[in-house]
Protein backbone atom coordinates (compact mmCIF):
# COMPACT_ATOMS: atom_id res chain seq x y z
CA UNK A 1 0.00 0.00 0.00
CA UNK A 2 1.24 3.51 -0.83
CA UNK A 3 1.25 5.92 2.12
CA UNK A 4 2.18 9.59 2.06
CA UNK A 5 3.12 11.33 5.32
CA UNK A 6 2.91 15.12 5.51
CA UNK A 7 4.79 17.01 8.22
CA UNK A 8 5.37 20.77 8.18
CA UNK A 9 8.78 20.14 9.76
CA UNK A 10 11.48 20.04 7.09
CA UNK A 11 14.34 17.51 6.98
CA UNK A 12 16.81 19.91 8.60
CA UNK A 13 14.65 20.35 11.70
CA UNK A 14 14.95 18.17 14.79
CA UNK A 15 11.59 18.93 16.35
CA UNK A 16 9.05 16.43 17.61
CA UNK A 17 6.90 16.37 14.48
CA UNK A 18 9.87 15.47 12.29
CA UNK A 19 11.07 12.77 14.69
CA UNK A 20 7.58 11.26 14.75
CA UNK A 21 7.17 11.36 10.97
CA UNK A 22 10.52 9.67 10.34
CA UNK A 23 9.82 6.97 12.93
CA UNK A 24 6.35 6.28 11.50
CA UNK A 25 7.83 6.05 8.00
CA UNK A 26 10.24 3.38 9.23
CA UNK A 27 7.52 1.41 11.01
CA UNK A 28 5.17 1.45 8.03
CA UNK A 29 7.94 0.32 5.68
CA UNK A 30 8.70 -2.54 8.07
CA UNK A 31 5.03 -3.50 7.76
CA UNK A 32 5.43 -3.74 3.98
CA UNK A 33 4.05 -0.38 2.86
CA UNK A 34 5.60 1.99 0.34
CA UNK A 35 6.05 5.28 2.21
CA UNK A 36 6.89 8.81 1.06
CA UNK A 37 7.47 11.78 3.34
CA UNK A 38 7.14 15.48 2.55
CA UNK A 39 6.35 18.91 3.93
CA UNK A 40 3.19 19.16 1.82
CA UNK A 41 1.03 17.10 -0.51
CA UNK A 42 1.78 17.92 -4.13
CA UNK A 43 -0.59 15.70 -6.09
CA UNK A 44 0.90 12.25 -5.56
CA UNK A 45 -1.54 9.34 -5.61
CA UNK A 46 -1.16 7.41 -2.32
CA UNK A 47 -3.71 4.97 -1.01
CA UNK A 48 -3.59 6.69 2.40
CA UNK A 49 -2.35 10.08 3.57
CA UNK A 50 -1.22 10.78 7.14
CA UNK A 51 -0.84 14.45 8.07
CA UNK A 52 0.81 15.73 11.22
CA UNK A 53 -0.54 19.04 12.55
CA UNK A 54 -4.16 19.99 11.81
CA UNK A 55 -3.47 23.70 11.38
CA UNK A 56 -0.10 23.85 9.66
CA UNK A 57 -0.82 20.92 7.32
CA UNK A 58 -4.34 22.17 6.53
CA UNK A 59 -3.61 23.17 2.89
CA UNK A 60 -2.43 19.62 2.16
CA UNK A 61 -5.30 18.10 4.12
CA UNK A 62 -7.91 20.13 2.24
CA UNK A 63 -6.34 19.56 -1.18
CA UNK A 64 -6.08 15.82 -0.66
CA UNK A 65 -9.61 15.48 0.73
CA UNK A 66 -10.97 17.44 -2.25
CA UNK A 67 -9.02 15.43 -4.81
CA UNK A 68 -9.63 12.03 -3.18
CA UNK A 69 -12.78 12.10 -1.04
CA UNK A 70 -12.97 8.30 -1.14
CA UNK A 71 -9.45 7.67 0.19
CA UNK A 72 -8.41 7.48 3.85
CA UNK A 73 -7.00 10.63 5.41
CA UNK A 74 -5.50 10.40 8.92
CA UNK A 75 -4.74 13.62 10.81
CA UNK A 76 -2.44 13.62 13.85
CA UNK A 77 -3.15 16.32 16.43
CA UNK A 78 -0.20 18.13 17.99
CA UNK A 79 -0.18 20.00 21.28
CA UNK A 80 -0.96 23.37 19.73
CA UNK A 81 -3.78 21.72 17.75
CA UNK A 82 -5.39 20.11 20.79
CA UNK A 83 -4.91 22.81 23.39
CA UNK A 84 -5.27 25.95 21.28
CA UNK A 85 -5.99 25.84 17.56
CA UNK A 86 -9.07 23.61 17.36
CA UNK A 87 -10.84 26.15 19.58
CA UNK A 88 -9.97 29.26 17.61
CA UNK A 89 -8.55 28.47 14.16
CA UNK A 90 -10.94 27.68 11.33
CA UNK A 91 -8.31 25.80 9.33
CA UNK A 92 -7.58 23.45 12.24
CA UNK A 93 -11.27 22.90 12.83
CA UNK A 94 -11.86 22.10 9.17
CA UNK A 95 -9.05 19.54 9.29
CA UNK A 96 -10.97 17.69 12.01
CA UNK A 97 -14.01 17.55 9.75
CA UNK A 98 -12.06 16.41 6.68
CA UNK A 99 -10.17 13.62 8.44
CA UNK A 100 -11.29 10.04 8.04
CA UNK A 101 -9.55 9.31 11.36
CA UNK A 102 -7.65 11.27 13.99
CA UNK A 103 -4.64 10.39 16.13
CA UNK A 104 -3.82 11.76 19.57
CA UNK A 105 -0.53 10.90 21.23
CA UNK A 106 -1.75 10.31 24.77
CA UNK A 107 -5.01 9.37 26.44
CA UNK A 108 -5.88 12.82 27.81
CA UNK A 109 -6.06 14.14 24.26
CA UNK A 110 -9.40 12.42 23.77
CA UNK A 111 -11.01 14.70 26.34
CA UNK A 112 -10.27 17.79 24.23
CA UNK A 113 -12.44 16.60 21.34
CA UNK A 114 -16.16 16.79 20.73
CA UNK A 115 -17.87 13.38 20.98
CA UNK A 116 -18.41 13.15 17.22
CA UNK A 117 -14.69 13.60 16.62
CA UNK A 118 -13.70 11.37 19.53
CA UNK A 119 -15.42 8.39 17.89
CA UNK A 120 -12.95 8.48 14.99
CA UNK A 121 -9.89 9.09 17.16
CA UNK A 122 -7.27 6.56 18.23
CA UNK A 123 -4.49 6.95 20.83
CA UNK A 124 -1.01 6.12 19.51
CA UNK A 125 1.65 6.54 22.17
CA UNK A 126 5.02 7.61 20.82
CA UNK A 127 7.73 5.02 21.33
CA UNK A 128 11.45 5.24 21.93
CA UNK A 129 14.46 2.97 21.93
CA UNK A 130 16.26 2.89 25.28
CA UNK A 131 19.46 4.87 25.61
CA UNK A 132 22.59 3.06 26.74
CA UNK A 133 23.13 4.14 30.37
CA UNK A 134 25.96 6.58 30.99
CA UNK A 135 27.77 7.18 34.30
CA UNK A 136 26.18 10.16 36.07
CA UNK A 137 28.28 13.16 36.99
CA UNK A 138 29.92 12.74 40.39
CA UNK A 139 30.10 16.42 41.34
CA UNK A 140 26.57 17.31 40.25
CA UNK A 141 23.01 16.02 40.44
CA UNK A 142 22.31 16.65 36.76
CA UNK A 143 18.82 17.55 35.58
CA UNK A 144 18.34 17.75 31.82
CA UNK A 145 15.94 19.89 29.81
CA UNK A 146 15.66 18.67 26.22
CA UNK A 147 13.46 20.90 24.12
CA UNK A 148 13.55 23.88 21.81
CA UNK A 149 13.38 27.39 23.21
CA UNK A 150 9.88 28.70 22.47
CA UNK A 151 6.95 29.88 24.54
CA UNK A 152 5.05 26.58 24.51
CA UNK A 153 8.03 24.81 26.13
CA UNK A 154 8.41 27.30 29.02
CA UNK A 155 12.14 26.68 28.48
CA UNK A 156 13.63 28.62 31.41
CA UNK A 157 11.38 27.32 34.19
CA UNK A 158 13.93 24.77 35.39
CA UNK A 159 16.67 27.42 35.35
CA UNK A 160 14.50 29.74 37.44
CA UNK A 161 13.79 26.89 39.85
CA UNK A 162 17.50 26.12 40.15
CA UNK A 163 18.12 29.69 41.33
CA UNK A 164 15.87 28.99 44.34
CA UNK A 165 17.70 25.89 45.55
CA UNK A 166 19.66 25.99 48.82
CA UNK A 167 23.40 26.56 48.61
CA UNK A 168 24.01 22.94 49.63
CA UNK A 169 22.26 21.56 46.52
CA UNK A 170 24.38 19.87 43.88
CA UNK A 171 21.74 20.26 41.15
CA UNK A 172 22.85 21.53 37.77
CA UNK A 173 20.39 22.03 34.91
CA UNK A 174 21.76 21.19 31.45
CA UNK A 175 19.58 22.33 28.55
CA UNK A 176 19.82 21.47 24.88
CA UNK A 177 17.51 22.93 22.27
CA UNK A 178 17.31 25.31 19.33
CA UNK A 179 16.17 28.88 20.09
CA UNK A 180 13.04 30.05 18.31
CA UNK A 181 14.67 33.40 17.67
CA UNK A 182 17.58 35.56 18.78
CA UNK A 183 15.64 36.84 21.78
CA UNK A 184 15.45 33.33 23.20
CA UNK A 185 19.10 32.71 22.39
CA UNK A 186 20.13 35.92 24.13
CA UNK A 187 18.13 35.05 27.19
CA UNK A 188 19.68 31.56 27.35
CA UNK A 189 23.20 33.00 27.11
CA UNK A 190 22.42 35.56 29.80
CA UNK A 191 20.91 32.95 32.10
CA UNK A 192 23.95 30.71 31.67
CA UNK A 193 26.29 33.60 32.48
CA UNK A 194 24.39 34.64 35.62
CA UNK A 195 23.16 31.30 36.93
CA UNK A 196 25.93 28.87 37.95
CA UNK A 197 23.40 26.04 38.07
CA UNK A 198 22.38 26.38 34.41
CA UNK A 199 24.15 25.40 31.19
CA UNK A 200 22.74 25.82 27.69
CA UNK A 201 24.33 23.66 24.99
CA UNK A 202 22.40 25.11 22.06
CA UNK A 203 20.93 22.72 19.51
CA UNK A 204 22.69 19.37 19.76
CA UNK A 205 22.56 16.34 17.46
CA UNK A 206 20.06 13.73 18.57
CA UNK A 207 22.77 11.31 19.66
CA UNK A 208 24.24 13.99 21.94
CA UNK A 209 20.84 14.83 23.43
CA UNK A 210 20.27 11.13 24.11
CA UNK A 211 23.65 10.84 25.84
CA UNK A 212 22.71 13.82 28.01
CA UNK A 213 19.47 12.08 28.94
CA UNK A 214 21.28 8.84 29.67
CA UNK A 215 23.64 10.41 32.20
CA UNK A 216 21.05 12.65 33.88
CA UNK A 217 19.42 11.89 37.21
CA UNK A 218 16.17 13.56 36.10
CA UNK A 219 14.41 14.90 33.03
CA UNK A 220 12.51 18.16 33.60
CA UNK A 221 9.57 18.47 31.17
CA UNK A 222 8.32 22.01 31.73
CA UNK A 223 6.00 22.70 28.79
CA UNK A 224 2.77 24.65 29.05
CA UNK A 225 1.36 22.81 26.01
CA UNK A 226 2.21 19.34 24.64
CA UNK A 227 0.42 16.79 22.51
CA UNK A 228 2.74 14.10 23.87
CA UNK A 229 6.46 14.78 24.16
CA UNK A 230 8.90 12.40 22.46
CA UNK A 231 11.46 13.16 25.16
CA UNK A 232 9.16 11.82 27.90
CA UNK A 233 8.86 8.57 25.94
CA UNK A 234 12.65 8.43 25.67
CA UNK A 235 13.00 8.96 29.42
CA UNK A 236 10.51 6.18 30.17
CA UNK A 237 12.27 3.83 27.76
CA UNK A 238 15.64 4.59 29.34
CA UNK A 239 14.68 4.44 33.01
CA UNK A 240 15.29 8.15 33.67
CA UNK A 241 12.66 9.55 36.08
CA UNK A 242 10.73 12.67 35.13
CA UNK A 243 9.53 15.81 36.85
CA UNK A 244 6.88 17.50 34.78
CA UNK A 245 4.35 20.31 34.58
CA UNK A 246 0.85 19.08 35.34
CA UNK A 247 -0.52 19.68 31.85
CA UNK A 248 -2.77 17.07 30.19
CA UNK A 249 -0.08 16.19 27.64
CA UNK A 250 2.21 15.04 30.44
CA UNK A 251 -0.49 13.46 32.61
CA UNK A 252 -1.69 11.46 29.61
CA UNK A 253 1.69 9.74 29.43
CA UNK A 254 2.86 9.60 33.05
CA UNK A 255 -0.55 8.84 34.52
CA UNK A 256 -2.89 10.28 37.12
CA UNK A 257 -1.43 10.67 40.59
CA UNK A 258 2.18 10.62 39.44
CA UNK A 259 4.22 12.18 42.29
CA UNK A 260 6.56 14.17 40.04
CA UNK A 261 4.16 16.90 38.88
CA UNK A 262 4.32 20.59 39.71
CA UNK A 263 1.80 23.34 38.81
CA UNK A 264 2.64 24.65 35.36
CA UNK A 265 4.66 27.88 35.47
CA UNK A 266 5.44 27.59 39.19
CA UNK A 267 9.23 27.60 39.65
CA UNK A 268 8.96 27.58 43.45
CA UNK A 269 7.03 24.31 43.37
CA UNK A 270 9.47 22.92 40.82
CA UNK A 271 12.41 23.90 43.04
CA UNK A 272 10.85 22.02 45.95
CA UNK A 273 10.31 19.00 43.73
CA UNK A 274 13.88 19.03 42.43
CA UNK A 275 15.30 19.40 45.93
CA UNK A 276 13.18 16.53 47.21
CA UNK A 277 14.29 14.27 44.33
CA UNK A 278 17.91 15.13 45.13
CA UNK A 279 17.74 14.64 48.88
CA UNK A 280 14.98 12.08 49.49
CA UNK A 281 16.12 8.68 48.24
CA UNK A 282 12.74 7.03 48.80
CA UNK A 283 10.99 9.74 46.77
CA UNK A 284 13.51 9.42 43.95
CA UNK A 285 13.02 5.65 43.83
CA UNK A 286 9.25 6.16 43.82
CA UNK A 287 9.59 8.34 40.72
CA UNK A 288 11.69 5.65 39.04
CA UNK A 289 9.19 2.94 39.95
CA UNK A 290 6.20 4.88 38.63
CA UNK A 291 8.03 5.61 35.38
CA UNK A 292 8.91 1.92 35.05
CA UNK A 293 5.18 1.10 35.33
CA UNK A 294 4.49 3.24 32.25
CA UNK A 295 7.39 1.96 30.16
CA UNK A 296 5.20 -0.57 28.32
CA UNK A 297 3.31 2.32 26.70
CA UNK A 298 6.39 3.44 24.74
CA UNK A 299 7.61 0.11 23.37
CA UNK A 300 8.34 0.41 19.63
CA UNK A 301 6.41 -2.74 18.76
CA UNK A 302 3.35 -1.33 20.50
CA UNK A 303 3.45 1.90 18.50
CA UNK A 304 4.10 0.08 15.23
CA UNK A 305 1.16 -2.26 15.84
CA UNK A 306 -1.14 0.64 16.74
CA UNK A 307 -0.20 2.65 13.67
CA UNK A 308 -0.36 -0.32 11.31
CA UNK A 309 -3.67 -1.40 12.79
CA UNK A 310 -5.18 2.04 12.30
CA UNK A 311 -4.09 2.18 8.66
CA UNK A 312 -5.70 -1.22 8.02
CA UNK A 313 -8.83 -0.15 9.89
CA UNK A 314 -9.41 3.03 7.90
CA UNK A 315 -8.69 1.36 4.58
CA UNK A 316 -11.28 -1.33 5.34
CA UNK A 317 -13.79 1.23 6.62
CA UNK A 318 -13.44 3.38 3.50
CA UNK A 319 -13.71 0.35 1.24
CA UNK A 320 -17.09 -0.53 2.71
CA UNK A 321 -18.11 3.08 3.51
CA UNK A 322 -18.53 2.31 7.22
CA UNK A 323 -20.16 5.59 8.17
CA UNK A 324 -20.98 4.32 11.64
CA UNK A 325 -17.32 4.49 12.63
CA UNK A 326 -15.84 7.29 10.56
CA UNK A 327 -17.15 10.58 9.30
CA UNK A 328 -16.89 11.19 5.60
CA UNK A 329 -14.71 13.91 4.17
CA UNK A 330 -15.03 15.93 1.04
Amino acid sequence: MKIYIVTPAGPKLRNGNRVTAVRWSRFLRQLGHEVSLGESWGGKEPDVMIALHARRSHPSIKSYATAHPDRPLIVTLTGTDLYRDIRSDEAARESLELATALIVLQEKGLGELEPRHRTKTRVVYQSAEPVKPQPPAKRHFEVCVIGHLRDEKDPFRAALAARLLPSTSRIRVTHTGRPYDEEFAGRARLEASENPRYRWLGEAPRWQARRLLARSRLLAQTSVMEGGANVVSEALASGVPVVASDIPGNVGILGEGYPGYYPVGDEEALARLLHRAETDGAFYEALKARCAERKHLVLPEREKAALGGLVAEVVEACSRRDLGLYLTHG
